[in-house]
């Protein structure tokens, strides 16, 4: 779909825009929409900080590593798997040196962007993921203002559902999350 060229230069670049930002036109991944560079650091209200390390091969496949860290000590490393469509999967969990590897890794989220309403779900013999957007929220933090997805995840595991709400910025990562437990955790820096 294109916008019409009766319409001057300025508007057929917002409509455009506005086409793609709707989604009526399958784009190509988005670099750095979902930002796992190596090197990428988030720290948090809760005194967590995650870091980003280099990608590397684990039997066969190529995943990047997000460590878990308080205190200066790793208490735990996912394992994402970023496929070349812009989807990122999980594809284990290294806790104090024991791994988890999943041979059918769950979707942590879809190809971008991602917009409200949009759903997905995945499962192993481990666990179960269900998430959605559930729409959209201005949220003012130490580390700044942002309008953030709003994205629930169901995680069943042995018939036990828990929910975590988190607060995704397209390029800059989760904001803030809500655990199953009510406490509400954002973003320092």
């Amino acid at each position: 779909m294109t916008a019409p060229a009766s319409l001057p230069a300025r508007h057929r670049m917002g409509a455009a825009l506005l086409v793609l930002a709707l989604g009526g036109v399958q784009a190509a991944p988005l670099p750095g929409y979902y930002p796992y560079q190596s090197g990428t650091r988030w720290t948090y209200t809760s005194g967590e900080m995650q870091v980003v390390g280099p990608a590397v091969v684990h039997r066969g496949v190529t995943v990047t590593p997000v460590s878990h860290l308080y205190g200066g000590t790793t208490y735990s490393q996912d394992l994402l798997e970023l496929r070349a469509d812009g989807s990122v999967w999980l594809r284990g969990v290294n806790t104090g040196g024991r791994l988890a590897w999943f041979s059918v890794p769950l979707t942590v989220y879809p190809p971008g962007p991602l917009h409200p309403g949009m759903a997905w779900s995945s499962a192993n013999t481990a666990m179960t993921l269900r998430s959605k957007v559930t729409g959209m929220s201005a949220l003012k933090l130490p580390s700044g203002t942002f309008n953030a997805l709003t994205i629930r995840t169901d995680t069943t595991v042995k018939g036990r559902v828990t929910t975590q709400t988190t607060y995704f910025v397209p390029t800059l990562g989760i904001v803030r999350y809500q655990t199953a437990d009510g406490s509400v955790i954002d973003l320092q820096r």
